[in-house]
């Protein structure tokens, strides 16, 4: 079997459309015949599942593990289970590791899923870090192997934060931070799936991770290549920062060549800074003086996967958010716009991921095969107010989109390149963050999207 090691997309968002032969997903690309558009099936498409209460980490199996009471229970070393040494796979480095466990129960998919995404939510101090793992099961009974799903920190001083990749089985695989079924025609699902906790830290220290929330969307949207146009309901703009990746052009191009490739951390950042978060003076401190936004060039730098190249990982992403004081993050797919409306009106702005030709998107001027934009707001005919940070400066940052054009090259699995070339589309992933003590009407719409 040949498959592609990663989900590398192209983030670089003033991509040619012509040059915009990179995969935007999970699937590789093939050859067509026909430009029929697929009907999209009934039901739900996607079932969320996260631990974040002191009842959910006491239903897992905890092995060196304790749950820690409070106001935001956390999942903590109590005990190290053994030392195992690591070698890390940038540096050459071999160090090694106290380490303890907490094993999710199997949760059943309300969905039976082609795909699956894991994100969390930690805090790693200095010398701690968190392996992250899913197994899943099939819908004959069988399960993959435990698949890594990460190797994370907030920080990169002691290891450097990682996807891995060749890890698959003949049925599924892992697409740097997706795990996906190989041949979704051949009707192979996963039913069910577990996740793995291991925390780490130096031996004989008394620090630990600390592990707020960790989880899964599991999804099994459909391939099509248009979708069907969802009711408009909301008109609401949100006061979210406006910041453009391109004023970072060419600056630190250690991470994946500098800011024209860096529209997830800049939209990440966009919206922690609405929720009123921002790194502080000693956290730019390594920062060169004088760069304008010097934040987005930390998130940049802390949303960096060394195997990915990229700063485009989507649940180191939501990871990153979920670094600042009392926020939450995840990584989902929502199944239509007027979800992102339904967000949009409790105040939550929603981060969405796309790729498209140039004249796909009206106003754009330019095409991609993977760009991140946060959505801020819905016009009274129902077009997308969105802060792309695909602009030459802040202040061209703010752009709206036609509502059609933009639901579609969102929720669409499938899509055509310049050379007419069957490429993939993310099917509705986005990431959606929050404060931990969301308004009640912020809860309810969270709540009844699987998310709360």
């Amino acid at each position: 079997m040949t498959r592609p090691t990663s989900r590398r997309t192209v983030l670089t968002a003033a991509l040619a459309a012509a040059a915009g032969a990179g995969a935007a997903a999970a699937s590789p690309a093939a050859a067509v015949t026909s430009r029929a558009p697929s009907t999209p099936t009934a039901g739900p498409l996607v079932d969320n599942r996260f631990w974040s209460t002191y009842t959910d980490w006491r239903r897992g199996s905890a092995a060196g593990t304790r749950v820690a009471p409070g106001r935001r229970p956390g999942l903590v070393i109590a005990t190290a289970e053994g030392t195992t040494d690591h070698t890390d796979p940038h540096t050459g480095v071999t160090t090694s590791w106290e380490y303890a466990t907490w094993t999710s129960p199997l949760h059943r998919c309300t969905v039976p899923a082609t795909e699956v995404i894991a994100s969390w939510n930690a805090h790693t101090p200095a010398g701690t870090w968190i392996r992250i793992e899913l197994r899943g099961r099939y819908s004959d009974g069988t399960d993959t192997p435990w698949y890594v799903m990460g190797h994370w920190a907030s920080g990169d001083e002691d290891i450097l934060r990682t996807s891995v990749d060749d890890q698959g089985d003949g049925r599924s695989a892992v697409w740097t931070d997706t795990l996906a079924v190989d041949d979704a025609a051949s009707g192979t699902r996963i039913t069910a799936y577990r996740l793995r906790l291991t925390l780490h830290r130096a031996p004989g220290s008394r620090r630990t991770p600390v592990v707020h929330r960790a989880g899964a969307a599991a999804s099994a949207v459909p391939d099509r290549f248009t979708v069907p146009p969802a009711p408009h309901r909301t008109v609401r703009e949100l006061a979210v920062p406006r910041y453009s990746q391109n004023v970072h052009v060419g600056q630190y191009p250690e991470y994946d060549n500098g800011g024209e490739a860096w529209c997830s951390p800049t939209s990440s950042q966009m919206i922690i800074e609405y929720w009123g978060r921002r790194p502080t003076a000693a956290d730019l401190a390594w920062v060169e003086p004088g760069l304008a936004d010097p934040q987005v060039c930390h998130a940049a730098r802390y949303t960096y996967d060394h195997q990915y190249e990229g700063c485009g990982n989507w649940p180191f992403n939501a990871a990153y958010a979920a670094t600042y004081r009392d926020m939450n993050a995840v990584v989902t797919r929502l199944g239509s716009l007027t979800d992102v409306e339904r967000l949009v009106g409790a105040g939550i702005p929603v981060i969405t991921s796309q790729s498209f030709l140039k004249e796909e998107l009206t106003g754009a001027g330019y095409g991609t095969s993977g760009h991140l934009m946060t959505v801020i707001g819905f016009t009274p005919e129902g077009d997308v107010v969105a802060n792309d940070p695909a602009s030459p400066d802040n202040d061209a940052v703010r752009r709206v989109y036609r509502r059609r054009e933009w639901e579609n090259i969102w929720l669409r699995t499938k899509r055509y390149d310049a050379n007419g070339t069957v490429r993939s589309g993310t099917g509705g992933v986005c990431y959606v963050y929050w404060p931990t003590r969301p308004t009640p009407g912020q809860r309810r719409v969270l709540g009844s999207l699987g998310l709360v």
